[in-house]
């Protein structure tokens, strides 16, 4: 078995955990032969008792924890003339099981003129220093359309009653990475679309966006947002919901302007798919047999829907045909489920000061997120029994919070989450694969690697 590409360090921590070495043609592997290896990886096709995994659909069989999309063989430092580095006997394509775990300190064998192996030198593995990814390209790509779009919603959010745009001003100027609407802007560059109907369209977005977070924190009870006190914490529920269906009525005035059909529909239907979404999650609530299919199933509605759906609409007002919307819809679902697995995973392994909000919000509310599905699935019986009893809103203290944050942390559940969120920001970087090599194309893969990366 072996990944879909390398990537540096990585190769490390991936080729030892399952106990492979590499060979090529029967013969110890140079790493000019990786060249030629990778494209013959990850199509699910049968190597000896291994089955490659056809990208990231049939990673899950081969371990919980590994990236089969995110590992890297880096060249070798190594000592004296050309060098073929000894990982084992193999053949082209394949992998097998070694009789041990590699080392950082590899045995490699310098070649004769006749490809000879000659006796064994060692050479060390340099790991290669790697940018942290960013949204920084995306927020230069899409510069000058935001501004356009903050001047629709400043411009929409006004109203003759002082506490709409009192409130609403209260979470928009918030901060926030205002994505949604970026993945709108970013599309429409990524397809060459020269107009300006998309400028509305991408607040209208963000208005949805807006209204369904006044309403959660309402549902939620929250206390911060953004890293300051919540609408609802200030101006009171009635106030908090009655704005959010006035950003949501404001959303669909814009969507009516543009005129098209096709927008309304898309839009809507994530609309209601959203409300859907959150139902189904409060409906979840504090059922510790929530299953991964189930709670991949909510915020594939709740959150994904809307970053789907705002990818989408780009590609329809640039008449792009249909493989290229279901390209950008593709990118934008699996990015959004990218993103709130990470979300997830952040509120069990970052501070309140840098999520923005309250670490544990998740585990006082009692809701099943995939860090506590895999710690409750892999714990012994007393550990479930600490799982039934806090899901079930019984022990939510600060000691009982700490314990679950140490129980997620012994079966590194976080990881595990983020590993995920890592399959699916790859499923967004290959579906958008089908547009020429651009900075807008490499813009919103970065973002959708920022997405995993990020620790707020």
């Amino acid at each position: 078995m072996v990944a879909d590409h390398f990537l540096d360090h990585e190769a490390d921590e991936f080729l030892p955990e399952f106990r492979v070495e590499i060979g090529f043609l029967r013969q110890f592997a140079q790493a000019g032969d990786l060249a030629l290896l990778t494209p013959r990886i990850g199509r699910g096709q049968r190597m000896g008792r291994f089955v490659g995994p056809d990208r990231l659909g049939d990673a899950e069989p081969f371990g919980q924890d590994m990236d089969q999309g995110g590992v890297d063989i880096v060249d070798a430092a190594a000592k004296g003339g050309q060098l073929r580095v000894g990982c084992g006997l193999g053949h082209r394509g394949h992998a097998y099981h070694g009789g041990g775990a590699v080392s950082k300190r590899s045995r490699v064998l310098p070649s004769g003129p006749r490809g000879r192996m000659a006796a064994g030198m060692t050479a060390d593995i340099v790991p290669l220093p790697r940018k942290r990814p960013t949204l920084d390209p995306m927020l230069a790509l899409t510069a000058p359309g935001m501004n356009s779009v903050n001047a629709v919603i400043l411009d929409r959010m006004q109203s003759e009653i002082p506490l709409i745009p009192a409130l609403a001003g209260h979470l928009i100027s918030g901060g926030g990475k205002r994505l949604r609407p970026m993945l709108t802007l970013a599309g429409a560059e990524l397809v060459g679309y020269q107009g300006t109907r998309h400028h509305k369209l991408a607040a209208a977005v963000e208005f949805i966006h807006t209204a369904t977070l006044l309403h959660d924190d309402v549902v939620d009870g929250s206390e911060l947002r953004r890293g300051k006190a919540a609408a609802n914490i200030i101006f009171g529920n009635p106030a908090t919901v009655l704005v959010g269906d006035f950003l949501f009525s404001r959303a669909f005035e814009l969507m009516t302007e543009d005129g098209s059909l096709k927008v309304l529909k898309i839009l809507s239907s994530a609309s209601a798919i959203i409300a859907e979404g959150e139902v189904s999650q409060l409906t979840a609530q504090r059922q510790i047999g929530t299953s991964e299919e189930r709670y991949l199933s909510i915020i594939g509605a709740k959150t994904a829907a809307l970053f789907a759906a705002a990818s989408r609409i780009a590609a329809v007002v640039a008449e792009c045909d249909e493989p290229q919307e279901q390209a950008l819809e593709a990118y934008g679902r699996n990015l959004g489920i990218a993103f709130q697995l990470v979300d997830d995973a952040i509120d069990y392994d970052s501070d309140a000061a840098e999520m923005g909000k309250d670490q544990g919000d998740d585990f006082r509310e009692g809701k099943m997120t995939l860090p506590v599905i895999l710690a409750y699935a892999r714990g012994t019986e007393e550990e479930r029994k600490f799982w039934q009893l806090a899901i079930a809103g019984h022990r939510s203290s600060e000691d009982d919070l700490a314990e679950a944050i140490r129980l997620i942390g012994k079966y590194d559940a976080v990881e595990a989450t983020r590993e995920r969120a890592r399959h699916y920001a790859q499923r967004a970087i290959d579906a958008i694969s089908i547009f020429p090599d651009s900075k807008a194309r490499a813009a919103m893969a970065e973002a959708a690697q920022f997405a995993v990366a990020r620790g707020y």
